[in-house]
């Protein structure tokens, strides 16, 4: 065990920052006792450290989780552009450990920590679509593959840039998007065509939408259709997020600034 503690110790020796994914109360303070800067990143603050990253979602692959550290450490001057960091992930609780030495400048910006902390949305309404779309990706409308389309943030200027394909089920609702009835509510439209529009908020605006932006010069990945054509194309008109669920191969993705800024696939999570 001291051999391990030792090999540790050495590969944490002389880095700039310390990266804790998740960590142990245990595992923070024998850490934190050191000299250098500690930043702890996961969902929540469990250990009560001065430098903490939330993760908005679970990251399945640590590769995504160290970038969104990173972006978020460097967005929040914890760390600076090429430090070297060491990210610990699961250390010493039994699971698969992993430690890595790496510079921040190592990752070229991906737009993650952005997309749910800077966009126009709250980071809490991102992430509530987000789980949406994953949860609709995984089980699909009575058993069958569906796509969908939620544009979040910036409504007024999106419902002037969309028509409405049919009757606004939400028209003179104040629901918002995260109750649990809600999301029952949205998984069964989703079956239609169109897009939701939902407000920086949260509160869904309408759905049924169908969006009229521009798609020149946006470029989306081959194979992709109309739906993340007009998805992609959305936000680079408007400062609102769009996350679109391909029925195609089952994919979410989210766009922004006209952008590809992430994909996921819901079976892994």
């Amino acid at each position: 065990m001291n051999e391990l503690r030792d090999l540790f110790e050495g590969l944490v020796a002389d880095v700039d920052a310390v990266f804790l994914f998740s960590p142990s109360m245990s595992d923070f303070e024998a850490l934190d006792e050191a000299d250098g800067t500690v930043v702890v990143v996961g969902p929540e603050n469990t250990v009560d450290a001065d430098d903490f990253v939330q993760l908005p979602i679970d990251f399945t692959d640590l590769e995504g989780r160290i970038r969104f550290g990173i972006e978020g450490a460097l967005e929040q001057e914890l760390v600076e552009e090429g430090d070297e960091v060491a990210c610990v992930s699961d250390f010493m609780t039994g699971t698969a450990n992993a430690v890595a030495r790496i510079q921040t400048n190592e990752f070229s910006p991906s737009g993650v920590y952005d997309l749910f902390v800077n966009s126009r949305a709250e980071p809490g309404v991102v992430r509530d679509v987000f789980e949406v779309a994953i949860e609709l990706g995984k089980k699909g409308q009575k058993g069958k593959p569906v796509g969908a389309l939620f544009v979040v943030g910036d409504a007024g200027k999106v419902m002037n840039k969309s028509r409405p394909l049919s009757y606004n089920p939400f028209e003179k609702s104040h629901v918002h998007v995260g109750d649990p009835i809600v999301n029952v509510m949205l998984k069964e439209f989703s079956r239609l065509d169109g897009a939701f529009v939902i407000s920086d908020a949260g509160k869904i605006v309408s759905a049924y939408r169908y969006l009229e932006p521009s798609a020149e010069g946006v470029d989306i990945p081959k194979g992709l259709g109309a739906r993340h054509m007009a998805g992609g194309a959305i936000t680079r008109d408007t400062n609102a997020t769009t996350i679109v669920l391909s029925e195609s191969d089952g994919l979410v993705r989210a766009f922004k600034g006209g952008e590809l800024v992430l994909e996921i696939d819901p079976e892994e999570y």
